[in-house]
């Protein structure tokens, strides 16, 4: 069973077990969270959608460790004027681990 989920802005083909980095959501490390907003449920040749989203459906996951990741450096450059900056960025992630997909 799969199930497309919308968190953080983005959208997510998930199924029990998978382990995602999603958008930094405040919950600590070990606490389950529950994402209400289920766009779809595909179960085999079975798949139901929803308008917008599926009434009844959850997908459960429990929270691993929340962190930073890989630094981006953006520079700045204008050419014969003497202007160079640089500045790095560090995005914060949530690291779950999908457990139960509940179709509604």
């Amino acid at each position: 069973m799969t199930a497309i989920i919308v968190t953080g802005g983005k959208q997510y083909k998930v199924s029990e077990g998978d382990t995602l980095f999603i958008e930094k959501l405040p919950v600590e490390a070990g606490d389950n969270v529950t994402f209400d907003q289920v766009l779809a449920i595909v179960d085999g040749e079975k798949a139901t959608f929803g308008a917008p989203v599926v009434e009844g459906a959850k997908v459960e996951a429990s929270v691993m460790k929340n962190g930073k990741g890989k630094k981006i450096r953006v520079l700045k450059y204008k050419p014969k004027r003497g202007y160079k900056r640089t500045q790095g960025h560090r995005q914060p992630y949530t690291k779950v681990t999908v457990s139960k997909i509940i179709a509604g």
